[in-house]
């Protein structure tokens, strides 16, 4: 059957109330999808589409993985929510068993990416007060250019994307910016007020943008020297999708604050965490911070068991196998169609080739083919699939796009 764009038209469809009563702070692919199961789901008019997006790694695991919903429906038999006012017995099996796994002292459970980056700037200001000596209200954090840690208004402060930033300033200071991907350049903004460097190991949202060999041990090098922490931001990069727990993996890189989310709750719910090193963990007191859902026992408890998995291996070493599959199908595509090609795990960013159609229009082909995935910046496609797809799915869904680009490049 040939896939066709999902969701009636009628006044009363789900897309149509999605329109009238939502913000419009999103423009969805017109398809409204209904069911999921592993690296397939099914939109509202029976079509199936191949899932190559992954909720931009928060369903690394696939769509209703049997274990993960298997855990889920465990701990809904049993409780949901406590709020952090009264202990509940899966947030410290939780917090041991992430902490171990990644190799940390502790852990600060939240519920979105944003949250646990908001988290680690707090912890990270704290800190220098108390260890740095850095004067009140003084304390300066060095990001990156190209950087996505969130939407918070704090976050896109610091953020070099104009479409994030626009019209909702004045934002909060104490936030300096170097060039993704160079160690001089940080070390050339560091005063005697900076706190840390926060930086993504891989920057997901500006395209998969890999940073050169010996950027992240730069980092860690330069930290410890001029005695800052080093903030690492794996929302998007942690938990196998690059083909090893952490993309600080690759380097054998090992952060003073470490931010997970995304994968951590198995494409069921949210749950995120921030993971330090106990000095820096040992600045919140109670009563400085907190959340009335981070650390509740369903979270935790699907949490636990996505650790289990990836404490196995077995996903890191399906995420790596599936990188050298798509990084061969991706050397196919037509390079009249192409500018660029990153991958990395199971990660990709295609740059579409100057003079064609936006991504969006690829993206939008590809659903008529049924394949999912989505651009971003206007002309990348980012591809970041479950890794539960097979070695055929993925070469049929590449497959697919190279004949989308040389249709469009004609």
């Amino acid at each position: 059957m040939s896939p066709r764009t999902g969701g009636r038209d009628d006044a009363g469809s789900t897309a149509a109330l999605e329109q009238r009563w939502t913000a419009p702070n999103y423009e969805p692919l017109p398809v409204t999808l209904v069911e999921g199961r592993g690296a397939w789901v099914t939109g509202d008019d029976g079509t199936r589409y191949l899932d190559l997006l992954g909720a931009y790694s928060a369903l690394s695991f696939g769509h209703r993985h049997p274990r993960l919903v298997a855990a889920a429906r465990r701990q809904m038999d049993r409780l949901t929510l406590t709020s952090r006012a009264f202990r509940n017995d899966q947030l410290g099996p939780f917090c041991a068993e992430l902490a171990e796994l990644v190799g940390m002292d502790g852990v600060l459970p939240m519920n979105t990416g944003a949250e646990a980056v908001e988290t680690a700037i707090k912890a990270a200001r704290r800190w220098a007060y108390r260890h740095r000596r850095v004067p009140p209200n003084r304390a300066e954090i060095v990001v990156t250019a190209g950087n996505f840690h969130g939407r918070t208004t704090t976050i896109i402060g610091f953020s070099s994307d104009p479409a994030a930033r626009h019209g909702f300033g004045p934002f909060t200071p104490g936030f300096v910016v170097a060039p993704f991907g160079s160690v001089d350049a940080v070390a050339e903004r560091v005063g005697p007020h900076t706190a840390a460097v926060l930086v993504e190991p891989v920057q997901g949202e500006a395209g998969v943008r890999i940073p050169p060999p010996g950027y992240l041990s730069g980092l860690r090098a330069l930290c410890d020297d001029r005695g800052m922490l080093l903030m690492v931001d794996e929302v998007q990069s942690g938990l196998g999708r690059t083909g090893r727990t952490l993309a600080c993996d690759h380097e054998g890189v090992r952060p003073d604050v470490l931010v997970l989310g995304k994968a951590l709750g198995g494409g069921i719910v949210p749950l995120s965490a921030m993971l330090a090193r106990r000095e820096v963990l040992a600045v919140f007191d109670p009563g400085s911070h907190g959340s009335t859902f981070g650390g509740n026992p369903l979270a935790c408890a699907i949490g636990r068991e996505v650790v289990a998995m990836l404490a196995s291996g077995e996903p890191q070493r399906r995420a790596a196998h599936l990188g050298g599959v798509l990084a061969t199908a991706l050397s196919g595509l037509p390079p009249a169609g192409v500018a660029e090609v990153r991958t990395i795990g199971a990660w990709a960013g295609i740059d579409v080739a100057e003079g064609l159609p936006p991504a969006r229009r690829v993206c939008e082909a590809l659903l008529h083919r049924g394949v999912l995935v989505k651009e971003t910046h206007g002309h990348t496609l980012r591809m970041a699939p479950p890794f539960v797809i097979t070695d055929e799915e993925l070469r049929g869904a590449i497959s697919g796009l190279g004949s989308v680009l040389e249709e469009l490049a004609r």
